[in-house]
């Protein structure tokens, strides 16, 4: 094992990851890829706790994963500017190493899907780069695999060419610049299918749809999105209430980011 790497809480490690690529794909989005030992551990859906390269910052950043090579032992992350850490995050250059915390939290189910099934992905602008993975491991299962996809304008659009490798793409843009007008929901009400699983990561507002009109699908999963401290689900920062409960809660850390639709309240 890399001298880099030590475990921590079971599954989680600490590693100082490599950078092997960054790359600004879209206006303040970047692709971030690292290369370490910790990718052997990884699942579609899970999460990294980076650290911020600056002692003024004492919070790690939550960033999805996007894909994973395990031959390689590399990973890609995509991430948007919002805030200072994630400004520091896209100085990185090739070569320098960033001290990770992971993967964490539960990913999605892919399990038991082949080419008799029919699943449909939903993905939202930062939130689309964790539906590369699952759209890659269902299409080596032969899954048939539409995709729908939301942005608010052209210039925000990301990784349809991506999805495009796997699946039926429909891309919908907020303005009409790109695609179709309006949101996700216009290309899913028109949908004549039956899907035998959904998977989605977006907005609070599309994951809020998705929960509603697949509340009692049994396999239609929501990837959320949350503030975070510790990422490990002892400070409870992050948490989500449960239906028909006022004491039960779910953290978006630790029992997600990944949960079925119906299970928390949005």
């Amino acid at each position: 094992m890399n001298p880099n790497c030590r475990k921590r809480m079971g599954a989680i490690r600490l590693e100082n990851m490599k950078v092997i690529v960054q790359e600004e794909i879209a206006p303040a989005i970047f692709e971030l890829v690292l290369e370490g030992d910790m990718v052997e551990a990884m699942k579609a859906g899970q999460f990294l706790h980076l650290r911020v390269p600056d002692d003024a910052h004492l919070l790690r950043r939550p960033i999805s994963i996007s894909s994973i090579d395990k031959v390689n032992k590399k990973c890609h992350l995509i991430y948007r500017i919002e805030g200072s850490g994630t400004a520091i995050f896209s100085t990185l250059k090739k070569g320098d190493s960033i001290d990770v915390m992971g993967p964490q939290g539960n990913g999605f189910d892919l399990s038991d899907l082949d080419k008799q099934n029919h699943v449909l992905l939903v993905g939202g602008g930062i939130g689309v780069p964790p539906l590369i993975e699952v759209a890659k491991q269902l299409y080596e299962s032969g899954v048939e695999i539409t995709t729908v996809l939301g942005f608010a304008t052209k210039d925000a659009v990301i990784l349809e060419d991506e999805l495009a490798k796997y699946s039926k793409v429909f891309v919908t843009t907020d303005d009409g610049s790109y695609g179709i007008k309006g949101n996700v929901s216009v290309v899913i009400k028109e949908l004549d299918s039956e899907f035998d699983a959904v998977y989605s990561c977006g907005a609070p507002g599309m994951m809020k749809y998705i929960n509603q009109t697949f509340y009692d699908h049994p396999r239609a999963y929501l990837s959320l999105e949350s503030r975070m401290a510790c990422g490990m689900g002892a400070c409870y920062a992050c948490v989500l209430k449960v239906p028909d409960s006022e004491t039960v809660s779910q953290r978006v850390c630790e029992d997600g980011p990944v949960f079925k639709t119906g299970t928390v309240v949005l």
